[in-house]
């Protein structure tokens, strides 16, 4: 029974009280939290050489969730992409096992029609990577039908759909600089809780108020609870409008699920901080 928590990166100036050099911040950021978004992946592919040095900070039960580029999936729209993922995986291969899920996240504008597309690139996609996809369409959501024909491709080839729960975010009006920077940038769609695989992932985004976001995960606690239960192996994402506190955020949440579950695995024993705190 595992659970692995993570935030949206691993390097946040409000995270470490003193400056760490780039070859450690992950390596800081791996004794908090088992798991990561790559997100940064999608802007550029970095070196190898970097990517080896990612592999050198963090264990081996470490996980990362990594983001394809943009020119793969809002660029070509998942046509024609092979020789791009192929060149990708190259440069991500010494991360080995360390790779959860390969994430494709797809424009607001894929929508069902586009099915064909995404099937065909998940049949092409090489072996022994697992699939993760996440979709913002408004039809994937409120079209019952769309839906499952997108769990149906999914499901084909042992792929997950990433929801990216923002219904906490957009319940109330946004009080502060960053909030409203959020409610421009995040996808309002409704929460989403159906697992496709064995490897279900959660992205949850919260607000400033930490007591907001944490009311607003129960729903989560409660699921991730019943799919460990399962057998089911759940990786979950914290965010928050400027994610200072989402590093402490994330081991609260493995914290809340392992008080109903005791004999869930622990996190590991954390980097101190002092003297900055999370809360």
């Amino acid at each position: 029974m595992r659970l692995h928590v993570g935030c949206a990166m691993w390097t946040h100036a409000a995270w470490q009280d003193r400056q760490l050099a780039p070859g450690e911040r992950l390596r800081f950021y791996a004794t908090w939290c088992n798991a990561v978004e790559g997100n940064t992946t999608f802007y550029a592919t970095p070196s190898r050489s970097t990517v080896e040095s990612w592999a050198k900070q963090s264990h081996p039960e470490f996980r990362f969730v990594i983001k394809l580029p943009k020119p793969i999936t809002h660029e070509r729209r998942l046509i024609g992409a092979d020789e791009d993922l192929r060149s990708f995986l190259t440069s991500m291969q010494p991360l080995g096992e360390r790779i959860h899920a390969l994430w494709v996240q797809l424009p607001g504008s894929f929508g069902p029609t586009d099915l064909g597309a995404l099937a065909s690139f998940l049949r092409r996609m090489p072996g022994g990577y697992r699939a993760a996809v996440e979709v913002r369409h408004p039809a994937f959501f409120a079209d019952e039908q769309a839906a499952r024909q997108l769990e149906y491709v999914l499901s084909r080839v042992g792929a997950e759909w990433i929801p990216f729960d923002t219904t906490v975010l957009f319940g109330a009006a946004p009080v502060s600089a960053g909030e409203r920077e959020a409610w421009g940038k995040k996808p309002r769609v409704p929460r989403r809780m159906r697992a496709v695989t064995e490897f279900p992932i959660v992205r949850y985004h919260g607000r400033d108020d930490l007591e907001q976001t944490v009311d607003g995960w129960q729903p989560w606690i409660a699921t991730v609870c019943a799919w460990l239960r399962e057998g089911r192996s759940p990786t979950v994402f914290i965010h928050t409008p400027d994610n200072a506190a989402a590093l402490g955020l994330a081991r609260r949440f493995h914290d809340e699920v392992r008080a109903r579950l005791p004999e869930l695995e622990p996190l590991p024993e954390p980097t101190p901080t002092e003297p900055m705190t999370l809360f």
